[in-house]
């Protein structure tokens, strides 16, 4: 275990020191996407199903400590596998690309290598935050996922993909910030070094809940929380998809690792303060669950709206996670379901980005199975079909069995913005279709994650006892907003062209931040300008008074002068002044 757990954090260094070392080699030798790229994150795949395990070295950093347990073991075996899929993806993805950059193309060999380099270190990023217990692994895990992944968004270098990078990056600083804050701020105060220990002193310290707060914006950027929302569909549509996937599939849901693993969820005799907070975070998972499907379904893009999707889904789930603040009684029902929604999702998703990339390079099947297969994962993720169907009714079971038959309510009408979504990207998907001829290794991997995806609750190494499968009876209080989905797009389009609207930009809330920001930068450089002109003011002033005394030292220095030339002289008459007035005081 233990060897194992070394090679599962070493082997992706080695994979991207590798990719380094391809750069320097001729352009018509180098192997961008081989065996070993795409092996970068088996050892860590190997590692989720060996077993649980604990880990400690005291010399590293704080002190480190890596344990996989109930928790760390599926998420890090759905994540492990999604990036693993999604490299063999871009084997056949990136194939007229390395055939371009082999024939002198400098360009396109720069990108190549520039992917084939970031891609294994963002995954050890993600690998080694899964499996942190030490504050300051988590968070170099982290960052070195976040700032990794910004050369994905970035790679085909187009002004949209600029954009998308931008917005991926200046939110990813500002998630950063508050993640470091926070962080700082609870260990600090609880003097603590591990996750358990921050987590106490949030729960005990009298400002916890700000510490709290801004931990779930911190790692809320990253889990699309509303507002924070913008780089989710600015981004996707200009990544190559197999970016697009593990970015949806498993970067996002590093937020939600990250709200598990530091806030307070299922404590007993928390503050009301913690209550507000968990109330608040219901309001934003239902604005982002709502509003996300319904600017989602108006987008042009089958990427942007798959975007909107991950939005609207991590809504969702971030109203299961505020329940864990709302009713502790809950959690403990509520956590075996939410971690089989985060792996269902992001293995579904996964597929669905995947599946842009087929549709775009239509392979030689029959046109009716692909249309099939392509449908089948967003069919799970309405809560319809599979692994979703099982996913829905496990945290549906345990609110239920709490009494908060509202909440499910609000979820399953959810769930219809879900179904409107997947009908939007499968009709954008097959208008923007091509009879290209997509590679093996993209309708490989493609299959494979959707299966996958479908089969999630019987190969996760979940809990036993932890998932529920639903009766029959049951059924039809699931699967209802499929068809009303369905239905409603319909309705839409039809609409649509009756009035003829015209698609909505991706990015909503960025076009409103975007000026705010450059009238911000503008005052910033106003206010610079103003200090500066305070400086150079306060300098000429400095400079005058330094003028003015130096003009009086120097004539102070010219009556020294004057002194020591008549010096000896007026000793002499000071010398006759005093004599006389010794004798005037002696005659007296």
């Amino acid at each position: 275990m233990t060897a194992l757990f070394l090679l599962a954090l070493a082997w992706p260094l080695c994979v991207a020191l590798g990719a380094a070392g391809q750069a320097f080699r001729a352009s018509a030798r180098r192997r961008y996407f081989g065996l070993s790229w795409v092996s970068a994150a088996w050892p860590a795949l190997a590692l989720a199903f060996a077993g649980e395990g604990a880990w400690e070295w005291a010399p590293w950093l704080l002190g480190g400590e890596w344990a996989l347990d109930a928790l760390a073991r599926p998420w890090l075996a759905f994540t492990a596998l999604l990036w693993s899929l999604a490299a063999l993806h871009a084997c056949g993805y990136f194939k007229r690309a390395q055939a371009r950059a082999r024939d002198g193309d400098g360009d396109e060999a720069y990108r190549l290598s520039r992917f084939a380099l970031c891609w294994p270190l963002a995954f050890l990023g993600n690998a080694l935050l899964i499996v942190s217990r030490d504050v300051a692994s988590f968070y170099l895990g982290f960052a070195l996922m976040t700032f990794a992944a910004y050369s994905l968004v970035l790679h085909h270098q187009s002004l949209d993909a600029k954009r998308g990078a931008s917005a991926y990056l200046i939110l990813a600083v500002i998630g950063e910030g508050l993640i470091l804050g926070g962080l700082l701020w609870a260990a600090g105060s609880g003097e603590a070094t591990t996750l358990e220990g921050v987590r106490e002193a949030i729960t005990q310290a009298p400002g916890g809940v700000w510490m709290a707060l801004l931990l779930w914006l911190g790692f809320g950027v990253k889990a699309g929380v509303i507002g924070l929302h913008v780089w989710l569909p600015l981004a996707h549509p200009v990544a190559p998809a197999p970016a697009s996937a593990v970015l949806s599939g498993a970067m996002i849901k590093a937020g939600l690792l990250g709200w598990l693993s530091f806030l307070p969820l299922g404590a007993e005799a928390l503050s009301p303060a913690f209550t507000t907070l968990g109330e608040a975070m219901l309001v934003a998972g239902f604005a982002a669950a709502f509003g996300a499907a319904l600017y989602g379904v108006a987008q042009a893009h089958p990427k942007a709206v798959l975007a909107y999707s991950s939005i609207s889904q991590m809504g969702m789930l971030t109203v299961l996670v505020a329940m864990g603040l709302v009713n502790a009684e809950v959690w403990p029902l509520l956590l075996p379901g939410i971690v089989l929604f985060a792996g269902h999702h992001a293995l579904a998703k996964g597929a669905l980005f995947l599946g842009t990339s087929v549709s775009e390079h239509m392979p030689r099947l029959p046109r009716a199975l692909l249309w099939l297969l392509l449908a089948l994962p967003g069919l799970s993720l309405t809560g319809a079909f599979g692994a979703g169907l099982v996913s829905k009714y496990t945290f549906k079971h345990a609110l239920e069995e709490m009494a908060h038959a509202r909440i499910v309510f609000l979820l399953t009408l959810a769930a219809v913005g879900t179904a409107a979504l997947v009908s939007v990207c499968l009709w954008r998907q097959w208008q923007t279709r091509s009879a290209g001829g997509s590679d093996a290794w993209q309708v490989t991997a493609w299959t494979l994650a959707a299966v996958a995806a479908l089969a999630a609750p019987w190969w996760l190494p979940l809990p036993e006892g932890s998932v529920y499968v639903p009766s029959l009876s049951s059924l039809g209080s699931l699967v209802w907003p499929l068809p009303v989905g369905v239905a409603l797009v319909a309705l839409g389009v039809a609409l649509g062209r009756a009035l003829s609207l015209s698609p909505w930009r991706p990015g909503d809330l960025w076009w409103g931040y975007r000026p705010l920001g450059l009238f911000g930068v503008a005052l910033c450089q106003r206010l610079a300008q103003a200090c500066g002109r305070v400086k150079g003011g306060s300098v000429d002033a400095a400079l005058a008074l330094e003028r003015r005394a130096m003009a009086w030292l120097t004539h102070t220095l010219e009556g020294e002068t004057w002194l020591r030339r008549h010096g000896s002289g007026l000793m002499m008459a000071l010398a006759v002044v005093l004599a006389l007035l010794l004798i005037w005081e002696g005659h007296g």
